[in-house]
């Protein structure tokens, strides 16, 4: 199998600071950038994932401007349905306690869904401030 990893996932956002405050507070997740982009050095924050990967928080501003691929502007917003984070089964607890501390809606937990690494012990989904869908989950 070959060594490919995922680098970044770019998410449309309305207030990148805002949304990268609801990911490191809520979340757990370190932002990268940030004082950065509200300095107006950078044209985006993100926040980091893993030592591989992060998410970006592309303002919505911006989508006129995408022009990388055609209808590139036209999909902020969709048409991903969700994203998932991989996580220990204490980092699992740990996220879950955050949101409920945040007031963030989550769904009911959910055992033995499929994934990259086969069936999860526990999964539960929540939404971002921009109604970007996550879902969490941990394997045995």
């Amino acid at each position: 199998m070959t060594a490919t990893r995922l680098d970044h996932i770019v998410l449309w956002v309305s207030d990148p600071v805002a949304a990268a405050h609801f990911y490191e507070k809520a979340v757990g997740l370190e932002p990268v950038r940030l004082a950065e982009f509200a300095a107006g050095e950078a044209p985006f924050p993100s926040v980091r994932v893993s030592e591989e990967t992060i998410l970006d928080l592309m303002p919505r501003s911006k989508a006129d401007r995408m022009t990388m691929l055609p209808g590139a502007a036209d999909s902020s917003g969709h048409p991903v349905n969700h994203v998932c984070l991989s996580l220990s089964a204490d980092a699992f607890d740990a996220l879950l306690d955050r949101l409920q501390e945040q007031e963030v809606p989550v769904s009911d937990i959910a055992h033995d869904s499929f994934g990259a690494r086969g069936p999860a012990k526990r999964s539960f989904y929540f939404r971002d401030p921009d109604g970007n869908i996550f879902e969490a989950r941990h394997y045995d």
